[in-house]
């Protein structure tokens, strides 16, 4: 089995989201499904269908959420230090073409939002800044084209 890497908060997020799925959304299935049933014929309640698909889907990412549990690798950032970039970093860059100023912590792929900052260990701009330390230059190849860095600060929190 492949550990998965992951930080602690986006750990305890699946625990989080593992618990609130079999506690609060697997009984509010049931209680639809019984309530569709109590309408009558099932081969034409859309509700019925609707509630049991809404199962399927809610049992398969709990599966989903227990095996990314079982297989994580929890890593405290907070312990991580240094200056060179790895799992956990918060980096800031500046975008050589732009000027604009971004941040990216890299962290493992079930906790990954680019929204929000956070990118995926497995992601091109990941890889391409693992490795490097402050006033590196970075060059990312991106779906949508090549892009180039300057890292401006690495920090471990």
């Amino acid at each position: 089995m492949e550990k998965v890497p992951m930080t602690v908060s986006g750990f305890a997020a699946l625990e989080v989201e593992l618990k609130h799925r079999q506690q609060v959304e697997r009984q509010r299935i049931i209680t639809a499904i019984s309530e569709a049933r109590a309408l009558g014929d099932l081969s034409e309640n859309a509700e019925y269908h609707a509630a049991k698909e809404a199962q399927s889907l809610n049992e398969g990412r709990i599966q989903e959420l227990e095996s990314l549990i079982g297989r994580a690798d929890v890593i405290d950032v907070a312990k991580l230090g240094g200056d060179t970039i790895k799992f956990g970093a918060t980096v800031k860059l500046i975008d050589d073409d732009t000027e604009e100023e971004k941040s990216y912590q890299i962290v493992g792929e079930p906790e990954s939002d680019v929204k929000s900052g956070k990118v995926s260990i497995g992601s091109p701009i990941a890889r391409a800044l693992i490795g490097k330390k402050v006033g590196d230059s970075v060059q990312v190849t991106t779906p949508g084209g090549g892009k180039s860095y300057e890292v401006v600060s690495v920090v471990f929190r």
